[in-house]
Protein backbone atom coordinates (compact mmCIF):
# COMPACT_ATOMS: atom_id res chain seq x y z
CA UNK A 1 0.00 0.00 0.00
CA UNK A 2 1.78 3.52 -0.96
CA UNK A 3 2.71 5.54 1.80
CA UNK A 4 1.87 8.51 -0.46
CA UNK A 5 -0.55 11.07 1.28
CA UNK A 6 -1.71 13.78 -0.64
CA UNK A 7 -3.02 15.93 2.08
CA UNK A 8 0.74 17.17 3.39
CA UNK A 9 1.61 20.17 1.92
CA UNK A 10 4.80 20.78 0.03
CA UNK A 11 7.22 23.11 1.59
CA UNK A 12 7.40 26.18 -0.04
CA UNK A 13 8.40 29.74 0.62
CA UNK A 14 6.06 30.76 3.06
CA UNK A 15 7.96 32.62 5.89
CA UNK A 16 4.54 33.74 7.40
CA UNK A 17 5.14 34.10 11.72
CA UNK A 18 9.66 34.55 11.06
CA UNK A 19 11.30 37.77 11.65
CA UNK A 20 14.22 38.92 8.87
CA UNK A 21 17.03 41.26 9.84
CA UNK A 22 18.06 42.35 6.41
CA UNK A 23 21.65 44.76 6.60
CA UNK A 24 22.09 47.11 4.01
CA UNK A 25 18.37 46.95 3.13
CA UNK A 26 17.71 50.49 2.53
CA UNK A 27 19.05 50.09 -1.18
CA UNK A 28 20.46 47.50 -3.96
CA UNK A 29 20.13 43.81 -3.08
CA UNK A 30 19.20 44.10 0.44
CA UNK A 31 15.72 46.42 -0.48
CA UNK A 32 14.66 43.79 -3.25
CA UNK A 33 15.76 40.44 -0.66
CA UNK A 34 13.90 43.30 2.34
CA UNK A 35 11.14 43.18 0.14
CA UNK A 36 11.07 39.56 -1.19
CA UNK A 37 11.24 38.21 2.23
CA UNK A 38 7.97 40.64 3.59
CA UNK A 39 5.83 39.45 0.30
CA UNK A 40 6.82 36.27 1.19
CA UNK A 41 5.09 36.80 4.81
CA UNK A 42 8.12 37.77 6.75
CA UNK A 43 8.07 40.72 9.80
CA UNK A 44 11.83 42.41 8.08
CA UNK A 45 14.18 44.61 10.39
CA UNK A 46 15.91 47.07 7.78
CA UNK A 47 19.49 48.18 8.90
CA UNK A 48 22.06 50.28 7.55
CA UNK A 49 24.52 53.24 8.50
CA UNK A 50 21.62 55.39 6.60
CA UNK A 51 19.10 55.33 10.36
CA UNK A 52 16.89 57.44 8.46
CA UNK A 53 16.91 55.68 4.83
CA UNK A 54 15.82 52.55 6.88
CA UNK A 55 13.26 54.18 8.45
CA UNK A 56 11.62 55.63 5.52
CA UNK A 57 11.98 51.86 3.39
CA UNK A 58 10.56 49.91 6.60
CA UNK A 59 7.58 52.35 6.38
CA UNK A 60 7.16 51.70 2.71
CA UNK A 61 7.65 48.36 3.60
CA UNK A 62 4.78 47.96 6.03
CA UNK A 63 2.43 49.76 3.82
CA UNK A 64 2.80 47.40 0.72
CA UNK A 65 3.00 44.25 2.27
CA UNK A 66 0.90 44.64 5.83
CA UNK A 67 4.21 42.89 7.60
CA UNK A 68 5.81 44.54 10.86
CA UNK A 69 8.66 46.47 9.89
CA UNK A 70 11.30 48.19 11.77
CA UNK A 71 13.96 50.36 10.53
CA UNK A 72 17.64 50.79 12.47
CA UNK A 73 20.46 52.84 11.31
CA UNK A 74 23.49 50.62 12.60
CA UNK A 75 27.18 50.88 11.04
CA UNK A 76 28.07 46.99 10.70
CA UNK A 77 31.87 47.71 10.44
CA UNK A 78 31.38 48.64 14.10
CA UNK A 79 32.28 46.17 16.62
CA UNK A 80 30.47 47.52 19.49
CA UNK A 81 27.46 49.07 17.71
CA UNK A 82 25.96 45.24 16.96
CA UNK A 83 24.79 44.26 20.33
CA UNK A 84 22.76 46.81 20.12
CA UNK A 85 21.33 46.50 17.45
CA UNK A 86 20.33 42.51 18.22
CA UNK A 87 19.31 44.16 21.70
CA UNK A 88 16.67 46.62 19.62
CA UNK A 89 15.49 44.16 17.44
CA UNK A 90 14.60 40.80 20.10
CA UNK A 91 13.08 43.95 21.99
CA UNK A 92 10.79 44.96 19.41
CA UNK A 93 9.88 41.91 17.27
CA UNK A 94 11.17 39.26 19.88
CA UNK A 95 12.91 37.15 17.41
CA UNK A 96 15.30 36.62 14.70
CA UNK A 97 14.48 34.15 11.97
CA UNK A 98 16.55 34.54 9.49
CA UNK A 99 19.53 37.05 8.97
CA UNK A 100 20.94 38.44 6.17
CA UNK A 101 24.56 40.15 6.12
CA UNK A 102 24.56 41.90 3.03
CA UNK A 103 25.73 45.37 3.89
CA UNK A 104 29.47 45.48 2.27
CA UNK A 105 31.36 47.81 0.39
CA UNK A 106 34.11 48.16 -2.29
CA UNK A 107 35.97 51.13 -2.84
CA UNK A 108 37.72 51.93 -5.23
CA UNK A 109 41.62 52.82 -5.21
CA UNK A 110 44.82 54.01 -7.69
CA UNK A 111 46.83 51.07 -6.68
CA UNK A 112 47.84 48.81 -4.18
CA UNK A 113 50.54 50.76 -3.08
CA UNK A 114 48.72 54.05 -2.64
CA UNK A 115 45.48 52.15 -0.69
CA UNK A 116 45.78 52.98 2.70
CA UNK A 117 45.52 51.20 5.96
CA UNK A 118 42.57 52.84 7.39
CA UNK A 119 40.64 51.98 3.77
CA UNK A 120 42.22 48.23 4.48
CA UNK A 121 40.54 47.92 7.25
CA UNK A 122 37.35 49.37 6.63
CA UNK A 123 36.58 47.37 4.01
CA UNK A 124 37.43 44.06 6.02
CA UNK A 125 35.23 45.93 9.09
CA UNK A 126 32.31 45.69 7.07
CA UNK A 127 32.90 43.07 4.79
CA UNK A 128 33.77 40.16 7.11
CA UNK A 129 34.18 41.56 11.06
CA UNK A 130 30.72 43.10 11.22
CA UNK A 131 29.29 39.69 9.64
CA UNK A 132 31.41 38.03 12.10
CA UNK A 133 30.05 39.60 15.05
CA UNK A 134 26.60 39.37 13.94
CA UNK A 135 26.52 36.15 13.25
CA UNK A 136 28.26 34.77 16.44
CA UNK A 137 25.59 37.15 18.47
CA UNK A 138 22.16 36.41 16.21
CA UNK A 139 23.14 32.51 15.58
CA UNK A 140 24.14 32.08 19.55
CA UNK A 141 20.42 33.36 20.52
CA UNK A 142 19.27 31.37 17.29
CA UNK A 143 20.89 27.97 18.03
CA UNK A 144 19.33 28.82 21.91
CA UNK A 145 15.48 29.18 20.61
CA UNK A 146 14.25 27.67 17.43
CA UNK A 147 17.02 27.76 15.08
CA UNK A 148 16.88 29.79 11.86
CA UNK A 149 18.59 30.47 8.81
CA UNK A 150 21.65 32.76 8.68
CA UNK A 151 22.61 34.13 4.93
CA UNK A 152 26.03 35.44 3.61
CA UNK A 153 25.90 37.98 0.35
CA UNK A 154 29.21 37.31 -0.75
CA UNK A 155 30.77 38.05 -3.90
CA UNK A 156 32.08 36.40 -6.90
CA UNK A 157 35.12 38.38 -6.64
CA UNK A 158 35.90 35.65 -3.64
CA UNK A 159 36.92 33.22 -6.26
CA UNK A 160 38.14 35.58 -9.10
CA UNK A 161 39.94 38.68 -7.33
CA UNK A 162 40.93 41.43 -9.99
CA UNK A 163 43.62 44.01 -9.20
CA UNK A 164 41.09 46.91 -8.10
CA UNK A 165 39.15 44.55 -5.50
CA UNK A 166 41.65 43.09 -3.52
CA UNK A 167 40.98 43.66 -0.20
CA UNK A 168 37.25 43.15 -1.01
CA UNK A 169 38.08 39.83 -2.99
CA UNK A 170 39.67 38.96 0.88
CA UNK A 171 37.06 39.88 2.83
CA UNK A 172 34.34 37.87 0.55
CA UNK A 173 36.99 34.79 0.90
CA UNK A 174 37.05 34.90 4.69
CA UNK A 175 33.24 35.38 4.21
CA UNK A 176 32.97 31.93 2.66
CA UNK A 177 35.22 30.74 4.90
CA UNK A 178 32.67 31.70 7.81
CA UNK A 179 30.00 30.26 6.45
CA UNK A 180 30.80 26.66 6.50
CA UNK A 181 32.38 27.55 9.81
CA UNK A 182 29.54 28.94 11.42
CA UNK A 183 26.81 26.30 10.14
CA UNK A 184 29.12 23.41 12.30
CA UNK A 185 29.68 26.03 15.05
CA UNK A 186 25.38 26.32 15.20
CA UNK A 187 24.48 23.31 13.80
CA UNK A 188 21.98 21.20 13.33
CA UNK A 189 19.18 24.08 14.40
CA UNK A 190 20.77 27.03 12.48
CA UNK A 191 21.70 26.51 8.92
CA UNK A 192 24.58 29.16 7.56
CA UNK A 193 24.65 29.43 3.48
CA UNK A 194 26.34 31.85 1.41
CA UNK A 195 25.28 33.00 -1.97
CA UNK A 196 28.01 34.76 -4.18
CA UNK A 197 26.64 37.10 -6.41
CA UNK A 198 28.01 38.49 -9.45
CA UNK A 199 27.18 41.61 -11.17
CA UNK A 200 23.81 42.78 -10.74
CA UNK A 201 23.02 46.17 -12.09
CA UNK A 202 22.20 48.24 -8.75
CA UNK A 203 22.55 52.05 -8.23
CA UNK A 204 26.38 51.79 -8.22
CA UNK A 205 26.46 50.68 -11.33
CA UNK A 206 24.86 53.72 -12.78
CA UNK A 207 28.79 55.26 -12.99
CA UNK A 208 30.21 52.36 -15.14
CA UNK A 209 31.22 52.64 -18.96
CA UNK A 210 28.33 51.22 -20.57
CA UNK A 211 29.51 49.81 -23.61
CA UNK A 212 32.78 48.24 -21.70
CA UNK A 213 30.21 46.73 -19.20
CA UNK A 214 28.59 45.13 -22.21
CA UNK A 215 31.77 43.82 -23.52
CA UNK A 216 32.26 41.95 -20.74
CA UNK A 217 29.10 40.88 -19.75
CA UNK A 218 28.78 39.37 -23.57
CA UNK A 219 31.32 36.07 -21.84
CA UNK A 220 28.51 35.72 -19.16
CA UNK A 221 26.62 32.86 -19.91
CA UNK A 222 23.31 35.02 -19.24
CA UNK A 223 24.88 37.92 -21.52
CA UNK A 224 23.88 40.28 -18.68
CA UNK A 225 24.17 41.90 -15.77
CA UNK A 226 21.35 40.91 -13.23
CA UNK A 227 18.52 42.74 -11.99
CA UNK A 228 18.64 43.21 -8.40
CA UNK A 229 15.30 41.03 -8.05
CA UNK A 230 16.77 38.49 -9.65
CA UNK A 231 18.74 37.51 -6.35
CA UNK A 232 15.52 37.16 -4.47
CA UNK A 233 14.72 33.64 -5.24
CA UNK A 234 18.59 32.38 -3.85
CA UNK A 235 17.45 34.70 -0.56
CA UNK A 236 13.57 33.15 -0.77
CA UNK A 237 14.75 29.28 -0.73
CA UNK A 238 17.79 29.57 1.77
CA UNK A 239 15.41 31.32 4.24
CA UNK A 240 12.47 28.89 3.36
CA UNK A 241 12.07 25.27 4.74
CA UNK A 242 12.74 24.49 1.22
CA UNK A 243 16.31 24.34 2.44
CA UNK A 244 15.70 22.09 5.63
CA UNK A 245 19.21 20.20 4.63
CA UNK A 246 21.39 23.08 2.74
CA UNK A 247 23.76 24.55 5.13
CA UNK A 248 27.33 25.65 5.18
CA UNK A 249 27.06 25.88 1.23
CA UNK A 250 27.72 28.70 -1.47
CA UNK A 251 25.10 29.07 -3.76
CA UNK A 252 26.53 30.98 -7.12
CA UNK A 253 24.46 33.80 -8.84
CA UNK A 254 26.49 35.16 -11.37
CA UNK A 255 24.78 34.61 -14.53
CA UNK A 256 27.51 32.30 -15.53
CA UNK A 257 30.43 34.67 -14.80
CA UNK A 258 33.20 33.17 -15.95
Amino acid sequence: MSDIRSDVPAPGFDLTGRVALVTGGSRGLGREMALGLARAGADVVVASRNGDACVEFAAELAEATGRRTLGVGAHVGRWGALDGLVDTVYDELGRVDVLVNNAGMSPLYDSVTDLSEELFDKVLGVNLKGPFRLTALVGSRMAEGDGGSIINISSAAAVHPKPHVLPYAAAKAGLNALTVGFAHTFGPSVRVNAIMAGTFLTDVSKSWDAEAFARRADGFAAKRGGQPDEIVGAALYLASDLSSYTTGSILTVDGGQP
